[in-house]
């Protein structure tokens, strides 16, 4: 087949030329929350007018039932041509939309899926002030009144809350037996009554995340997802998501920011300093096995094999790479590399190298932190003892 008419191909030189009479340019001049918001919503409703914003969809949706060749040329694209990465969205399209799609209701499914194409924002409310990588502390309380269950509690570090429609909502509904059985899934209306949100001010001046206080809120008990007791096994399939399926899009973002990495290698006269040379290989090969590791967590998922633990793989080898990436960035960008530029507003290979360095320690923690990753792998994959909860002293 030649590569005019090799379907890859094609899908490359459509989405190359699509990107360079679409993609916004000044993106990144985004002097305010407000305006980074408004770009974001508006390069949202141009990727689906498109088709290039849900590949990894079903084919029913607009653009979606893409194989994993054609995704990954789809994220090869945007990340060359620095595209923004769709923050605002990236809760919806991913993990609103894993969770809808396989334990999600029919009703559910045909009532919040076509809103996330329109643009309705979803956050996720599972991290609280005492259980952030350890779900089953949650304490956020939900107790059904009739048709309805009132919840009450608080949550911590939910992503673009401040803007968001709607939460991916883990809430307790009991304390007896296993802390994990008594966990409940529920689809929350941020703009119900009793629901605050309060942004988290970051130290570099962004507002990533927010807090979400809940005081007697109402949810009606058709937005459960699965039946009560459920929701360790459904936020299973959100964090499954987080942890595999947009690491996939992430790293082959990381791949295509290597030329930043390159462009300071060049410009500080380097190009044959055997030492950056070796790292910038090293920081290479490690890409690289991020972005297999992805395609092969894809591929599985796919085709029914997905193992518990194939997500936590993917998820540190990433922020293992993500940290080395930046790492390098800093010590190759010299003096400069130390300052911290404005806002860069949802991009983590921004070449802003200070806020990419510590931004590259939080997805440490994000999405679960690495050491749990480390006791899922052990545990539950590779059936190790479960490791103590604590010491005694003789």
């Amino acid at each position: 087949m030649s590569a005019s008419s090799d379907p890859l191909a094609v899908l490359r030189r459509e989405l190359r030329a699509w990107l360079a009479a679409h993609r916004p340019a000044d993106w990144r001049e985004a002097a305010t929350h407000e305006a980074f918001v408004a770009s974001q919503r508006a390069w949202f409703a141009r990727l689906v007018e498109a088709g290039y914003a849900i590949p990894h969809w079903p084919a029913e949706w607009p653009g979606g039932g893409r194989s994993l060749a054609e995704q990954k040329v789809i994220y090869e694209e945007l990340a060359r041509a620095d595209a923004p990465r769709l923050l605002l969205s990236f809760v919806s399209t991913y993990h609103a939309f894993a969770t809808l799609h396989e334990c999600g209701s029919a009703e559910q499914q045909a009532r919040y899926l076509p809103g996330i194409l329109r643009g309705e924002t979803w956050c996720q409310g599972f991290s609280e002030p005492g259980a952030g990588s350890d779900l089953a502390a949650v304490r956020t309380r939900a107790e059904r009144q009739g048709d309805v269950y009132v919840v009450n509690g608080q949550k911590v570090w939910s992503t673009m809350a401040q803007y968001a429609d709607r939460c991916l909502l883990l809430a307790r509904t009991s304390s007896e037996g296993a802390k994990q059985a008594g966990l409940t899934y529920f689809l929350m209306d941020m703009k119900a009554p009793g629901v605050t949100v309060r942004p988290i001010h970051q130290i570099q001046g962004d507002e990533e995340f927010a807090e979400i206080f809940l005081d007697n809120v109402a949810i009606p008990v058709s937005e459960r997802v699965g039946a009560e007791g459920d929701g360790w096994a459904v936020a299973q399939a959100t964090l499954s998501s987080e942890r595999g399926l947009t690491l996939m899009e992430l790293g082959y973002r990381m791949r295509g920011a290597l030329d930043r990495i390159a462009d300071l290698i060049l410009a500080g006269g380097r190009a044959d300093d055997a030492g950056v040379l070796r790292d910038f290989g090293a920081l290479g090969a490690q890409v690289d096995a991020v972005c297999a590791l992805a395609d092969q967590f894809l591929e599985s998922r796919m085709a029914g094999t997905e193992q518990v633990g194939d997500a936590s793989i993917v998820k540190n080898a990433y922020s293992r790479a993500l940290r080395a990436y930046a790492a390098l960035g800093v010590r190759l960008g010299g003096i400069d590399a130390q300052y911290m530029a404005p806002i860069t507003y949802g991009d983590l290979n921004s070449g802003n190298w200070m806020a990419d360095f510590m931004n590259s320690y939080a997805w440490t923690i994000a999405g679960g932190s690495e050491e749990v990753q480390r006791n899922i792998i052990a545990e539950r994959m590779l059936g190790m003892p479960r490791e103590p909860k604590g010491w005694t002293l003789a």
